[in-house]
């Protein structure tokens, strides 16, 4: 399984959007059930998240490559999924 990180502040609206949307779509798509992300709170962990290149969260690495910045729409949740899974 490929590492997915979604860099995050819990007070965020568009990262709680995201975190609605993997859960979303994680029930309607069997294929993406299995995918973990690891949330990461930038504000609680800044020395992981100067390990990576982005200005905005939600930000989805996935092993390392990011795939998505800022604010999200389904498509771009789903992008990520299939990142995971490809």
């Amino acid at each position: 399984m490929k590492d997915v990180k979604m860099f995050m502040f819990p007070t965020c609206p568009h990262c709680q959007k995201a975190i609605s949307l993997v859960a979303e779509l994680k029930e309607e798509n069997p294929q993406y059930s299995g995918i973990e992300i690891t949330m990461i709170d930038e504000k609680l962990n800044a020395e992981e998240a100067e390990k990576y290149d982005y200005y905005y969260v939600p930000t989805y690495f996935v092993d390392g490559v990011k795939i998505h910045e800022g604010k999200v729409e389904k498509e771009d949740i789903e992008r990520v999924l299939q990142a995971a899974i490809s």
